[in-house]
């Protein structure tokens, strides 16, 4: 039995001097503990509302919907992963310690496992899914690693159409007291936590210091003049966070250049990875469910439904699906609600083909009849039987199909009628920038090379499941 110590990812691998394997569990293992320490507040305020959101759902629920901003689901969301994140490791290599321990005979291994060993041998599709699952983990992460706020304009006469790498100087001002804030008075439980809830909620939603970016400026006595492009202004300096040039002024980079209305490009395109990458999962997700249960009723039972549901895939082959969610569209509004159900419903068919013909084949093998002999139940027999047996080309095709998804999405964004501003997505920051192409190339730029390879992964993975899931190819 190993010590304790080689519990930790990477520590049984170095001592067994399986270097590579070692690196790998160890930078996974510890790269969500550097950002919990290098994001410490913003960690633990996330935990501290989520709590006390808790709380007040408890005890004052109506109080609770007045002063609740649905925006600080999103630092929920990221302090929740990142601790996902470190017991997944942990649990996932802890599993396989013990296997190594026990030496358990893998000699009969199921299909998952064989996919999976012939997986690990493809080093390109091992890079590719470390990438998307960065894509992923950067979406959850993206209100801790964005630099400021995505929508945030101000003043456009010096940030607007800023390139890449570009540093910009500003004044920063004096942030206004706590006291503005609007505490509830009252003795008891109750107000304490509405009021905590409250001063937690401000610092995540208000934690970018007040700035004026300024082209040029120069101090006279108490007062600061300053330069905005074409116009010139004064602030006095009691209006700034000290009275010292140091700790007034400042450069900020930005990465990947501004909009034309001086929008941070990095910021909104970590933001724009969480729209359109989830936008894509949650799509196929409903596309897949929808698609293998046509399928396996059409497959499994034949006959007359089948008939019934392969005409209905038909009809809905039949129209085109562009103009079908434009109509829907033009119809009902756009919303990102309405996105993934409109992608979703509009997606299943080829799943639900791929499923009926899994059925068709397994349906009479001995181990189904023999199923069928024994009185089991038919949904017994779909869901225990014929669907794990089945789903091996289903994932295949929907994770070819993810990167249609994300493009599907991207050109409606582009077309105006999808993701709407100013909530940014990849389609519609292409979109802004398409008339710029000469002198703010940047701003179309990116986006587009993040669709690209995120397309790029999604078709790479999915020829790589092909391959692993298919036992004429392995052997």
């Amino acid at each position: 039995m190993a010590t304790s110590i080689s519990i930790f990812p990477g520590v049984y691998e170095l001592k067994r001097r399986k270097y590579s394997a070692s690196l790998f569990w160890s930078l996974l293992f510890i790269l969500p503990i550097i950002l919990i320490i290098t994001y410490f507040s913003l960690f633990i305020n996330g935990l501290v509302s989520l709590v006390l959101s808790v709380l007040l759902l408890v005890l004052s629920p109506a109080e609770l919907n007045k002063i609740f901003n649905f925006e600080i689901v999103e630092y929920w969301a990221a302090s929740v992963f990142v601790i996902g994140w470190v017991l997944a490791v942990w649990i996932i290599h802890r599993r396989q310690l013990k296997r190594a321990w026990e030496k358990i005979n893998d000699t009969a291994r199921s299909q998952w496992q064989l996919a999976w060993t012939e997986i690990k041998t493809n080093r390109l599709v091992i890079f590719f899914i470390i990438v998307l699952a960065s894509m992923y983990s950067v979406a959850l992460l993206c209100p801790w690693l964005a630099p400021r706020d995505p929508n945030a304009q101000q003043d456009i006469t010096v940030t607007k159409y800023a390139a890449p790498l570009q540093s910009i100087a500003y004044l920063k001002l004096r942030t206004p007291g706590r006291s503005i804030l609007p505490f509830r008075e009252g003795e008891g439980a109750s107000f304490t936590v509405i009021n905590k809830f409250i001063a937690v909620q401000h610092l995540l939603l208000n934690r970018e210091p007040s700035v004026v970016y300024i082209s040029s400026f120069q101090k006279h006595g108490d007062e600061i003049q300053y330069v905005q492009g074409i116009q010139k202004k004064v602030i006095a300096v009691s209006e700034l966070v000290g009275e010292n040039e140091e700790n007034f002024t400042g450069n900020r980079m930005f990465l990947l250049g501004s909009d034309k209305y001086g929008r941070d490009i990095f910021s909104r395109l970590l933001y724009g990875s969480r729209i359109s990458l989830s936008i894509g999962f949650l799509a196929m997700a409903i596309a897949v469910t929808l698609g293998t249960i046509i399928g396996a009723l059409a497959g499994y039972f034949g006959k007359k439904t089948d008939a019934v549901l392969m005409r209905w895939v038909d009809l809905m082959l039949a129209f085109p699906n562009l103009f079908l969610i434009l109509m829907i569209v033009a119809l009902f509004g756009n919303s990102i609600f309405l996105m993934v159900l409109i992608l979703g419903l509009t997606g299943w068919m080829g799943v639900s083909r791929i499923v009926r013909g899994q059925f068709l084949a397994l349906r009479e093998m001995e181990y189904i009849q023999a199923a069928h002999a024994l009185g089991f139940s038919h949904s017994r027999i779909i869901f225990k039987h014929l669907i794990p047996n089945a789903f091996a080309p289903v994932i295949v095709a929907a994770t070819l199909r993810l990167g249609g998804i994300i493009l599907v999405e991207a050109g409606l964004s582009f077309l105006g009628v999808g993701v709407q501003p100013p909530t940014a997505s990849w389609g519609n920051m292409v979109a802004e920038g398409r008339d710029v192409l000469i002198h703010g190339w940047w701003i179309s730029a990116f986006p587009g090379l993040a669709i690209v390879l995120t397309v790029i992964c999604f078709n790479v993975i999915g020829d790589g499941l092909r391959d692993a899931l298919d036992p004429r190819i392995r052997t």
